[in-house]
């Protein structure tokens, strides 16, 4: 088994750390707020003081943090993980930060060092279970080498060199976002047509937003979203995206538009909410 830290302690890299954990690994964590490590360390994993310190003890080190500043702030400096990054050690970024917050990662680690990207999709209750899929980018050698342990936590598919997995977690969001908005704005036109929103659900059940209607169906119905994704997290993720495909010369218009559902969302205070609350402010924008 591995000796792997765990570098960012949040909603879903607590639950990572947690499945290292119970397959065996030596785990070190790190979080900026260090008392989140508390049940983690009753579980047998070790803290250490900064993320350099979780670096030079581990042969991997796994990084989820919120955005591309967290990224830079957690992997550079003395205090970073590249500062305590030994000969061979591997970073496999898994957040949702975009390539170039990736390529950026590269640039400061010792030659020597590897590095993966590998973006997960899923939610707390795929992390739990280790049903994530995880879009990894990086040299063939290196994605075999750490294969088993990714397994682990889900099913890993190999995209293409080092920042493909960020690209492609952009292309996998940009559906989520398009498809929660479009969801909204259909049922926001059946109310505003006057069909009732029983009928509405069953006209959505014979589209292509079935499943998504189906899922999403009891939220709307009783106005509680329970917290999987917060929606300030896929805020900037909509962002992320809009600012990639500009770099690229890409017209995402549509995109563009379901972005701002979420961005008014978050000015309104929902960030904390779960981002398919969306759905409620569209239907109350009516």
């Amino acid at each position: 088994m591995s000796v792997v830290a765990v570098v960012g302690l949040g909603a879903m890299g607590s639950r990572i750390a947690r499945r290292l954990l119970e397959g065996s690994h030596e785990v070190v964590v790190w979080n900026r707020t260090a008392e989140k490590a508390a049940p983690l360390v009753e579980a047998g994993a070790v803290a250490a003081a900064t993320p350099a310190e979780a670096a030079a003890r581990a042969e991997v080190v796994l990084t989820m943090v919120a955005n591309p500043a967290a990224l830079r702030d957690v992997t550079e400096g003395d205090e970073g993980v590249a500062a305590g990054l030994g000969e061979g050690t591997t970073v496999i970024e898994m957040s949702t930060v975009g390539p170039d917050a990736v390529h950026r990662l590269a640039s400061v680690l010792e030659e020597g060092a590897g590095l993966l990207d590998a973006p997960v999709l899923g939610s707390r209750s795929e992390a739990e279970s280790g049903t994530l899929t995880l879009f990894v980018g990086g040299p063939e050698e290196l994605v075999e080498r750490w294969a088993p342990l990714l397994s682990l936590l889900g099913s890993p598919l190999h995209v293409g060199p080092v920042g493909s997995g960020a690209a492609a977690k952009l292309v996998a969001n940009t559906t989520l976002v398009g498809t929660i908005g479009l969801l909204g704005e259909a049922l926001a036109l059946a109310e505003g047509l006057g069909l009732s929103r029983a009928k509405a659900f069953e006209v959505l059940a014979a589209t292509p937003l079935a499943a998504q209607a189906e899922r999403r169906r009891e939220s709307v119905e009783s106005g509680e979203y329970p917290a999987r994704f917060a929606l300030y997290l896929a805020r900037k993720d909509a962002e992320l995206v809009v600012a990639a495909a500009r770099k690229a010369g890409v017209d995402l218009r549509l995109t563009e538009a379901a972005r701002t559902w979420l961005a008014e969302s978050e000015d309104a205070g929902w960030g904390d909410r779960d981002y398919s609350a969306v759905l409620a402010r569209i239907l109350g924008s009516r």
